[in-house]
């Protein structure tokens, strides 16, 4: 069951659990299925590869998904994770800090 999520593609997100804790990072990807997230240069998993004629054997760094719970939206006016909510605007519906009041999107 697919269901709705706040963090989109290329957001900023601090992670709030596990071993990348503390660290910010841009979202490359968003898996709502599985309510995942895969952030750049975090949660790096090594893959062995096996040689091919296009590709050349050895180890291969990459991101692995972390779970949605596990990140927050980064507001950079705050400069700190934060919950979103939403406003109704006449443009539509905009994401908006929790905190601060600033507007996303």
């Amino acid at each position: 069951m697919s269901r709705k999520m706040k963090i989109k593609k290329g957001d900023t997100v601090m992670v709030i659990a596990g071993k990348a804790c503390g660290k910010t990072g841009k979202v490359l990807r968003v898996e709502p299925e599985k309510n995942r997230v895969v952030v750049e240069r975090l949660n790096m998993v090594k893959r062995h590869r096996r040689p091919s004629q296009q590709n050349p054997q050895g180890m291969l760094e990459k991101e692995a998904p972390i779970h949605a719970s596990n990140v927050m939206f980064y507001c950079s006016r705050c400069s700190d994770g934060v919950r979103l909510g939403s406003k109704q605007t006449d443009a539509g519906r905009l994401r908006v800090c929790r905190s601060c009041g600033s507007e996303f999107d």
